[in-house]
């Protein structure tokens, strides 16, 4: 009894310092954990979860599923489930597909669907459950989200897919046709060492980010895991085998076409810099045009940083609380999003916001960014492979991240570089950001990379936004892409959103290139397959500036 009085005090006290450190209310509910609970797939494989309910709480009541790859207990387990469970929530955690106890193979975004909607089936079969489901989580365990709610019938209470998106293909692993290679190589690394005994497998590891990096230097791409996960590890070997247009291997894990009207109310957390943001905030907007209720948080972080997890647990708090408890509604704006170098909040009714306009801002031959198109000499580079342009900075899975100084990358014979005048007063870009390239280049296969950058009064060029297009004769009559009849195509970027304000007396950059390397995967120059590539050719690029053909920038400015 001694023993079982202590474990509970220490319990209890490690709750304590969580809710402390997530900004929660220190008053918790004391809760028990059924381990272990098996739950059976339709093929006979059993997925395991924990179960976290109220001590003493007699009949049915609701739950919040959570279906996580990363193990039930340990990290994980404090920072969703039990701080629910100190809320007086019922919560459902359980271990996906092939990891932490449960059966089959993990093939990441394959099988959540069907192993979610038959766990649903299943808790609402069972006396404790009162038939009102919820979903919460973050990032992975946000999609598990997304591959559920839509197609369960009758729909689910509410659910809270933080850092995560609908579409997994084109906005996260293969964003706009180019293999974001860095992200699916160090997330691949994670889960082929994460089962294995030791603490350091478990944690990040400098050692191993190296690895990642010079890994990535290596070809052809196919079985480069073995280098950094020390065996093979099926996602990467998904992700390496169906990256070429066409392939439709992925479509099981895009739920962005789902009838977004069976959705049930929303809520969402995400953050400037995290790499999920331009899918997450897409699923925002369809999710409001589709008439469901839906809120929005977007902080100035990088994926899981401290303040995105406090900011999820708060939000998770409160939000459960209503929809499942019958407490008070989250009160403010729909939308809350931070305006960055201003250091405030801004609130609005819908994302992206109405209150803008456009504002265009044209590359001229001269290197410069102006009001209304110049003519001039089209601006030339050539891409080599061999030597691929770097990219620092930026929405990464890992530190670093975030801005950096990009003047070494500016500095290299492959980077167009065009610079604003001084600015004479603050300027706050709100919403999506785009471009438009007007391009020809030698070779069919090529990206096209635009990154608009900050310039303070030292001179110091910080990336604020990004994007990139890959081209590709497959795809080359999408609507992204216009052909000219003198083999010019003009090429729409889709950088990724912000709220940000360029300080008076900074000016604005616009930097273009053939790629963001290790990012994203260097384009070849070929048509060999990406996972076995090992030959490349250089593109040369010429961007044009006349009026007929002018490359610009278009920026969304919140006026006041």
């Amino acid at each position: 009894m001694g023993y079982v009085a202590g474990m509970a005090k220490i319990s209890r006290l490690t709750g304590l310092v969580a809710d402390v450190a997530l900004g929660l209310p220190t008053k918790a509910v004391p809760y028990e954990i059924r381990r272990d609970v098996p739950v059976p797939m339709p093929d006979g494989v059993a997925l395991l979860a924990n179960h976290y309910r109220p001590v003493g709480a007699e009949g049915p009541r609701p739950v919040v599923l959570i279906r996580v790859p990363y193990g039930r207990d340990g990290a994980f387990g404090q920072l969703f489930a039990a701080p629910l469970a100190r809320r007086g929530l019922q919560v459902f955690m359980q271990a996906t597909r092939g990891t932490f106890g449960s059966g089959g193979q993990f093939r990441p975004f394959t099988t959540e669907r069907d192993d979610g909607l038959a766990t649903v089936d299943w808790l609402r079969k069972q006396e404790w459950c009162d038939g009102r489901i919820a979903m919460a989580g973050g990032s992975y365990f946000g999609h598990t989200q997304w591959a559920v709610a839509p197609y369960v019938d009758p729909p689910l209470t509410c659910v809270a897919p933080h850092i995560t998106s609908a579409n997994i293909t084109h906005r996260l692993f293969y964003e706009h046709g180019a293999p974001s290679i860095h992200t699916a190589l160090s997330w691949s690394t994670t889960i082929g060492r994460q089962e294995r005994p030791g603490l350091l497998n478990a944690v990040p590891d400098p050692r191993v980010r190296t690895k990642v990096r010079r890994a990535l230097g290596k070809l052809p791409l196919q079985a480069v895991d073995v280098r950094v996960a020390e065996a093979p590890v099926p996602f990467w070997r998904d992700f390496a085998g169906h990256a070429e247009p066409g392939d439709d291997f992925w479509a099981q894990a895009d739920h962005d076409g789902a009838d977004l009207t069976r959705m049930p109310p929303v809520s969402m957390v995400t953050g400037w810099w995290d790499l999920f943001l331009g899918g997450n905030l897409a699923d925002y907007t369809a999710l409001r045009a589709a008439g469901v209720p839906a809120r929005l948080v977007v902080g100035p972080w990088l994926h899981g940083e401290p303040g995105e997890i406090r900011t999820i647990a708060q939000t998770d708090a409160v939000w459960f609380d209503h929809h499942l408890n019958g407490g008070p509604a989250p009160s403010g704006a729909p939308v809350r999003v931070h305006l960055q170098r201003a250091n405030k909040w801004l609130e609005f009714e819908e994302w992206p916001p109405n209150a803008v306009r456009e504002k265009v801002l044209n590359l001229s031959s001269g290197g410069g960014l102006v009001a209304e198109p110049e003519s001039g000499e089209p601006s030339r580079f050539t891409f080599d492979p061999a030597r691929p342009t770097p990219t620092v900075g930026g929405p990464m899975l890992q530190p670093p991240g975030k801005q950096a100084d990009n003047r070494l990358v500016e500095a290299r014979d492959d980077v167009l570089v065009f610079t604003g005048p001084l600015l004479s007063e603050d300027l706050d870009v709100v919403g999506p950001v785009s471009a438009t390239i007007h391009v020809r280049t030698s070779i069919p296969y090529a990206d096209v990379f635009v990154r608009l950058c900050d310039v303070d009064e030292r001179g110091v060029s910080r990336n604020v936004v990004d994007g990139i297009r890959r081209l590709d004769p497959r795809t080359v009559d999408a609507p992204d892409i216009e052909q000219g009849s003198d083999g010019v195509l003009a090429v729409r970027v889709e950088l990724f959103p912000t709220a940000y304000r360029f300080q008076a007396g900074h000016r604005l950059r616009v930097q273009v290139s053939g790629g963001a390397f290790p990012r994203y995967a260097r384009n070849m120059g070929t048509d060999e397959p990406f996972a076995t590539a090992t030959a490349g050719r250089p593109c040369h690029f010429e961007l044009f500036h006349d009026p007929a053909r002018s490359s610009h920038i278009t920026l969304p400015v919140l006026d006041g």
